[in-house]
């Protein structure tokens, strides 16, 4: 029989340039290329203010990681979260409305057998089960 090796540490990304990854050499460098366009049309006060908030934006996307996912996944899931209801409640009352257009077709009542059964068949299941269905029943 042959054999494989079975990958292992799939959720390890590879690293680029020192302990960077792709994903977050990316994010800073789409960082880096928000300040530099903000250092050339702001002012420096505002250029500060901006460099402030991208850069940390930049390293919370980049490094931090909740219930081992990243920052931007946990966020996607956060808003799916809040934007669908968190109750869900079962109207049994609630009737489906016809458009206006719709043919109106009347089918037959569906009317299936019953059987009744007088004693336990819990034997007879039994000797089915045990003969693999060679055995048919009653």
């Amino acid at each position: 029989m042959q054999q494989f090796t079975v990958p292992q540490f799939i959720d390890v990304e590879n690293k680029i340039i020192g302990p960077m990854t792709v994903r977050q050499f990316m994010i800073f460098l789409a960082a880096a290329i928000i300040v530099g366009i903000s250092y050339r049309l702001f002012d420096f006060s505002l250029f500060l203010t901006i460099a402030i908030v991208v850069l940390s934006l930049a390293a919370t996307f980049g490094f931090v990681k909740i219930n081992s996912q990243f920052f931007h996944l946990f966020l996607l899931n956060v808003i799916k979260t809040l934007r669908r209801p968190g109750t869900r409640v079962w109207n049994h009352t609630a009737v489906d409305t016809k458009t206006p257009d719709a043919p109106n077709i009347v089918s037959p009542p569906v009317v299936s057998p019953v059987k009744l059964y007088k004693k336990s068949r819990l034997a007879e299941l039994s000797l089915i089960v045990d003969t693999k269905g060679r055995y048919q029943g009653e």
